[in-house]
């Protein structure tokens, strides 16, 4: 909320433009944001690091489905956008540990936020779900 729209939830405190140019929303950096919280595994990765850090083979094991390739992209792309960090230990061979930024740790309470409205709300959706014929 912004001081000058109390109650308003910020994403309804301006108004989009219609239509909403494709540009405009691909250069969106909310909507780029949504994507990466959105994608299958980012946010378990970041839940998980959120505990504590993690070694690559550590985190790969305790993901069950997730490809060793798949498990590097989502790591880089979570270090590229400066949520994760990558520690190398200088042993033989080099351990890598895992862990959240302190920007990565900001994520964790608007997750939460949403976690909690998703269960909280799990019998409502399951029954739109149920009646919801297209």
């Amino acid at each position: 909320m912004s001081g000058t729209n109390t109650g308003v939830p910020s994403v309804l405190a301006h108004e989009l433009p219609r239509p909403v140019p494709a540009d405009e929303l691909a250069a969106c950096p909310v909507g780029d944001v949504f994507r990466r919280v959105g994608d299958k595994w980012s946010m378990l990765l970041v839940i998980m690091l959120g505990g504590r850090p993690y070694r690559y083979n550590e985190l790969h094991r305790s993901v069950e489905g997730i490809s060793q390739r798949m498990l590097t992209r989502t790591l880089r792309a979570l270090e590229a956008d400066g949520l994760v960090r990558r520690d190398v230990r200088p042993t033989v061979p080099p351990g890598v540990e895992y862990s959240l930024t302190p920007l990565g740790r900001t994520l964790l309470e608007p997750l939460s936020a949403l976690a909690d409205w998703a269960v909280r709300h799990e019998a409502e959706i399951n029954e739109a779900r149920e009646r919801y014929t297209p």
